[in-house]
């Protein structure tokens, strides 16, 4: 059974290839740019393929992403039709976005960019904050990802609530859905994370009538896809103070320019796409296992639905 995989970096890419083929006795793992075989490839295991690499594969049986999102696959103008995606998750990369999440939301919580501040001032400031449960957080976005990182934030004694575009129920989570619960989700919010998919629906939905209805000050969080955000209404908001913080994780031009406006913004954190970032030897046994699962014909519980895109 052939397999061609695909990142951007050809270093990562031999480093998955190693994981795979050690996991896939029996199994031809190569990297995608170096197979002429293309007729031979049942398996494409890729991260932001880029136009046309998945269509030279005639046999193609499923595609793998490296990763939970499915967005930089559909992205592909050829991509072929009726091909199934596998989507990438397990427990490691749900605690890696827990962790994140946490980090970020306390961080805000308790105004550390302030105090850092003050540090450099040298200037001995006590900054004082409301307890956890009189914070108002919420997260949209209540797949695995988003459901762990809502419980976590309820966990930690925040007043949490979620939002998901269907009905949900979580344990010390206030929910809401859909269109109609859009707004009572966000009115009043204090600290805000995204980690929706990326869809025709949900890309831009960082805007600046997004903003306005949060509380005054509020911090934002994305750590879902870059396309989320609207940057100048970010720019504005933080101009204007109705939006006091924010950290990114994910950006429309990935690597970020290196003359971006958001790497020298006093206010907003940058991080180098990293909330729930993949390592081979972590990835590499999940993928290995839905490839055997797909290839007996067994139900494969990670497989992507792309008409909805996620």
């Amino acid at each position: 059974m052939n397999v061609a995989v695909y990142l951007p970096d050809l270093a990562k890419t031999r480093w998955w290839c190693e994981t795979l083929s050690a996991l896939l006795p029996g199994w031809t793992v190569r990297p995608l740019l170096e197979i002429e075989e293309r007729d031979t490839v049942a398996y494409a295991v890729v991260w932001r393929p880029r136009t046309g690499d998945l269509a030279q594969f005639p046999n193609l049986k499923a595609i793998v992403s490296v990763g939970a999102g499915i967005d930089h696959v559909l992205a592909d103008a050829e991509l072929p039709k009726d091909v199934p995606i596998i989507r990438t998750v397990g427990p490691d990369l749900t605690q890696r976005m827990r962790e994140y999440v946490a980090l970020h939301v306390l961080r805000h919580h308790r105004d550390m960019p302030r105090q850092l501040q003050a540090q450099a001032e040298r200037d001995w400031h006590a900054i004082v904050v409301p307890v956890a449960p009189n914070r108002k957080v919420g997260v949209m976005g209540l797949g695995n990802l988003g459901a762990e990182a809502a419980r976590t934030l309820a966990g930690l004694g925040f007043a949490t609530r979620g939002w998901s575009r269907n009905a949900k129920t979580l344990d010390s989570v206030e929910t809401f859905s859909g269109e109609t619960g859009f707004g009572p989700f966000l009115d009043g919010l204090e600290i805000l994370v995204n980690l929706l998919p990326l869809t025709v629906e949900t890309a831009g939905i960082l805007n600046a009538d997004l903003f306005a209805r949060l509380a005054p000050g509020a911090s934002i969080i994305n750590c879902a896809r870059g396309p989320h955000l609207v940057d100048e209404d970010l720019l504005a908001a933080l101009k204007t103070g109705q939006v006091k913080q924010a950290t990114l994780d994910v950006f429309h031009v990935e690597p970020l320019p290196a003359d971006h406006v958001f790497w020298t913004h006093p206010a907003i954190t940058i991080t180098p796409h990293i909330a729930s970032q993949i390592d081979a030897p972590t990835g590499g046994r999940l993928i290995a296992a839905n490839l055997m699962l797909f290839e007996a014909g067994e139900p494969v519980p990670d497989l992507a639905d792309a008409a909805r895109g996620y």
